[in-house]
């Protein structure tokens, strides 16, 4: 399966080459080898992109919403018909199976053709003072923009910030992860492809400190997007207020799952396993804290083991019966064992997985973990891998307290038959997105972010195109 052997930042429209620059390994996460060299930019070819970027939105701008639109419109087509090449290159830098790798392609492709189309829909008002005299409210992009995305969605979450600035009339500088730069290079192409101007759409690559501190520094960056760990989001937090930079943080959560006693598990149960080991657990709004009332949670937590280790095969992300491919890194499965083996010396018992796969590459046993006390490390802090922590509560009081403990509000799943305990549970809980006998919360045209430590703002929906764009109010008489 082919890999660029060209890996290229894309700055004012032209891919900068590795000559003369530092470059880093990508690393295949299935077999530990290397794929390619990404070079890195410096201080200058940033300047350089935000010159561009400066004078690149003053003539996105002053296109009308249908010609950007035009040209949006071009590039998912074109990325249509590149969703297989780009699956494969995303598995292999990523390590999710392709199955997943195609889904992560098809939500981005969503979101560019849904933003363009929003962009029409941002309507101002007119308040009318009396005889000869109004107030018009309207709104203008906010102006150059600097996106900051994670590894585990590298082109989703790319297109997630490129997709609402570019509508939006903004131009917007790029930084993918540098662990996964194939398939965010892939969509930059079809931007270009589509002509989309080169100073309105870029993409760097380098060392993360480094293109932070002088993106956010710099007066002609206005905005920041950011989506990863909390402690990252607190840095660059720090720094946009320090410029008083507008902000969107889509930060960590630790997502509680409310299984009471009437919920389907005949069902929901399939549900409930493939997508805690989607991804490897390596999702922000992954479930993680499972608290099961007490009268089916013997059940709950044996079932659950058992179709673990029916259904989700551990494999190659390139073999089409591969479940759940290797973590992302090596970090993560030296990370994920430590806070397992933490949970088990806190009295946790194991029912499955709890070690780390056979052969190279960085691969974790799928796990599934009960009676984990409330004190354990991985109650407290994101797994962000292939665990489920389990606990048993009495009543919905109990679990919505047990739920709200943490600081983090991203994300949040009910499952009951009794609408009155979803209602109540639903409502009770501080989060974000909550979803009720349902798995699903990014759906593109809704609002998706969080509260508390889970960062602040929304991406997706008319709410992530307005985090692009500022009102103005002009009175008249």
């Amino acid at each position: 399966m082919t890999y660029p052997t060209q890996l290229s930042s894309c700055i004012d429209g032209e891919w900068i080459g590795g000559k003369g620059r530092e470059t880093e390994t990508v690393i295949e996460p299935a077999t530990g080898e290397a794929l390619a060299d990404l070079p890195h930019v410096t201080a200058a070819d940033l300047d350089r992109a935000l010159e561009a970027a400066d004078r690149g939105w003053q003539g996105w701008r002053s296109q009308t919403v249908a010609e950007r639109g035009a040209l949006l419109n071009k590039a998912p087509d074109l990325l249509a018909g590149r969703t297989d090449e780009i699956a494969v290159m995303l598995s292999r830098e990523q390590g999710k199976p392709l199955s997943q790798a195609k889904a992560d392609v098809a939500v981005g492709i969503n979101i560019l053709r849904l933003h363009p189309e929003e962009a029409k829909r941002a309507y101002g008002r007119t308040l009318v003072r009396g005889p000869g005299k109004r107030a018009s409210v309207t709104y203008e992009p906010v102006g150059p923009a600097a996106g900051f995305a994670p590894w585990n969605f590298p082109f989703f979450n790319v297109a997630r910030k490129v997709a609402p600035a570019l509508a939006a009339g903004c131009s917007i500088i790029s930084k993918p992860a540098e662990e996964t730069p194939a398939s965010a290079i892939m969509l930059q192409r079809a931007l270009l492809d589509a002509g989309v101007p080169g100073s309105a759409s870029q993409l760097v690559f380098g060392d993360p400190d480094m293109i932070s501190r002088h993106l956010i520094a710099s007066p002609v960056i206005r905005k920041i997007s950011f989506t990863g760990s909390v402690p990252v989001g607190r840095h660059l937090a720090k720094l946009a207020g320090e410029a008083l930079k507008r902000t969107t943080m889509e930060l960590g959560g630790h997502a509680p799952v409310i299984i009471f006693d009437d919920a389907d598990l005949d069902k929901y149960l399939d549900l409930l396993v493939t997508t805690k080991f989607r991804n490897a657990g390596q999702v922000c709004v992954s479930p993680t804290r499972y608290y099961v009332q007490e009268g089916i949670y013997e059940r709950f937590a044996a079932e659950f083991a058992r179709r673990t280790e029916e259904m989700v095969k551990l494999g190659s992300p390139l073999d089409e019966d591969t479940v759940m491919g290797p973590l992302a890194n090596a970090r993560r499965p030296v990370a994920v064992g430590g806070i397992i083996d933490d949970a088990v010396s806190c009295g946790a018992r194991v029912l499955t997985g709890a070690e780390p796969g056979q052969g190279p590459g960085y691969f974790y046993r799928p796990t599934v973990l009960i009676d984990v006390p409330e004190a354990a490390r991985i109650m407290q802090e994101e797994p962000f891998g292939p665990v489920a922590s389990m606990r048993p509560f009495k009543t919905l009081d109990e679990a919505v307290a047990m739920a709200n403990r943490l600081p983090y509000g991203l994300a949040a799943y009910v499952f009951t038959e009794n609408l009155n305990r979803a209602l109540l549970a639903s409502g009770a809980i501080e989060a974000g997105m909550v979803a009720v006998n349902s798995m699903t919360l990014a759906s593109g045209d809704a609002p998706f972010g969080g509260i508390k430590d889970s960062g602040h703002g929304m991406e997706d929906g008319p709410e992530g195109l307005q985090a692009y764009m500022v009102p103005k109010v002009v009175h008249i008489g």
